[in-house]
């Protein structure tokens, strides 16, 4: 059986997140210390105490997340000997791209961390609050999704663009605000059910996010990516990719270009995968994996429990 390693992106965080892991395993705590050491804060006491506000914020729950993914791959590795060289890809929703690169080794941990706090205060200053907004289209597929977002765009002169194409009938526009909502009232001439704004604090995945985009193309000139073990699925291609300086362009693209998750299931569903195992916080991705094609199991691992659990699962797909 195919096995890939899907690791989650922003939204999925909640306070106390991969506190069982560290009480646990060692080797889990040496990674919650690294992040702390690298970022020179104690990010873990955040990811563990909260406020549930500040973990939040962007530039907080990008590399948290990132940490309890890498966490649990940790784990796996040394309690279940599950191998990250076992998959045939890897891949992240948008932030989670960090944490697939962290897994494979592209990425040390410590870069990783440092590059997700650039890039989380970089989107987060790249528009200013309240000009921004996302939506979730409910009832429309992608090609009706970009349709509705370039007629906003034509009408407002303002930016709006499909930003997640997360599974079918769940696809996100990004833009300026005023050109959000008017795609809302576009959509019912396209079939759209409802279009439900999203609690984010930022336009992301669209053209207003250029400036992180930059930001990101100079803090990735300084870092080293080395060749993944396994392929990534990059976001903006929904199609594997390995090269160290492609990684570093698609990276940079990915702040401003769509989440093409589905495709990039389906993707791995062509290719024979058929166990998606999401490594991280919470069940988004694995919410998602039968949505796209039914050829996929997906299993969440995010605790100890989970852990314990994966031997057997992985030892049957191995």
């Amino acid at each position: 059986m195919g096995i890939a390693f899907t690791f989650p992106g922003q939204g999925s965080q909640t306070v106390g997140m991969g506190k069982d892991l560290a009480d646990g395993f060692a080797e889990a705590k040496a990674v919650f210390d690294e992040v702390d050491d690298a970022l020179g804060e104690r990010l873990s006491h955040i990811i563990w105490q909260g406020p549930a506000e500040t973990l939040t914020l962007t530039e907080n729950a990008q590399p948290a997340l990132m940490a309890v993914s890498v966490a649990v791959m940790r784990v796996l590795e040394s309690r279940q000997g599950a191998r990250v060289t076992s998959a045939r890809y890897v891949a992240g929703h948008s932030l989670g791209e960090y944490s697939a690169l962290a897994a494979a080794g592209s990425l040390s941990l410590a870069d990783a961390a440092k590059l997700l706090r650039i890039r989380g205060r970089a989107m987060q200053q790249a528009v200013p609050v309240g000009e921004g907004a996302m939506a979730a289209l409910l009832g429309v597929d992608v090609e009706s999704a970009a349709k509705i977002a370039a007629e906003a765009a034509s009408v407002t002169g303002l930016v709006c663009q499909v930003a997640n194409d997360n599974a079918p009938g769940q696809v996100v526009i990004s833009g300026a605000k005023a050109a959000v909502e008017r795609a809302g009232e576009i959509g019912r001439d396209y079939g759209l059910r409802r279009a439900v704004p999203l609690p984010v604090s930022a336009p992301f995945h669209c053209a207003l996010m250029q400036p992180a985009a930059d930001r990101m193309a100079a803090a990735l000139a300084e870092i080293q990516i080395g060749e993944p073990k396994v392929p990534l699925i990059a976001n903006v291609l929904a199609s594997p990719i390995s090269g160290a300086e492609e990684i570093r362009q698609r990276l940079v693209e990915q702040v401003t270009g769509a989440v093409r998750w589905r495709e990039s299931l389906a993707f791995m569903a062509d290719s024979g995968v058929r166990l998606v195992i999401e490594a991280g916080a919470g069940r988004i991705l694995t919410g998602m994996a039968r949505r796209i094609d039914e050829r996929l199991e997906g299993r969440a691992i995010g605790t100890a429990a989970d852990i314990e659990a994966a031997g057997q699962m992985l030892a049957q797909a191995g």
